[in-house]
């Protein structure tokens, strides 16, 4: 399993409205295939930021599999313009033995 984390900074003012979009958006990233789940959470201190982790089966499934579908393109109409600046998405393995 592969850990995508994306820390979101939303443009002042528009929290509500990325959070509509977001609503909608999570039905397209659902579908594709290796998705495992997701969450999306609201920074308390700064309710700008938040922070999106997908579950993916390998990296292979967001890099190539979601981020070169059509999919994609639907995805990015919904949220890409909430951002500022653009999120840096990292990716993450498990550490073994380390899980509790």
């Amino acid at each position: 399993m592969i850990l995508e984390v994306a820390p979101l900074s939303v443009r002042a003012g528009q929290e509500s409205a990325f959070e509509a979009a977001f609503l909608q958006a999570q039905k397209i990233i659902s579908t594709m295939p290796g998705y495992l789940g997701h969450e999306l959470q609201r920074c308390i201190e700064r309710p700008g930021e938040y922070i999106l982790l997908v579950r993916w089966q390998t990296l292979e499934d967001h890099e190539i599999g979601f981020r070169k579908s059509p999919q994609y393109q639907e995805w990015k109409a919904h949220l890409h313009h909430f951002y500022e600046p653009f999120p840096v998405v990292s990716h993450y393995a498990p550490v073994s033995g380390a899980a509790g």
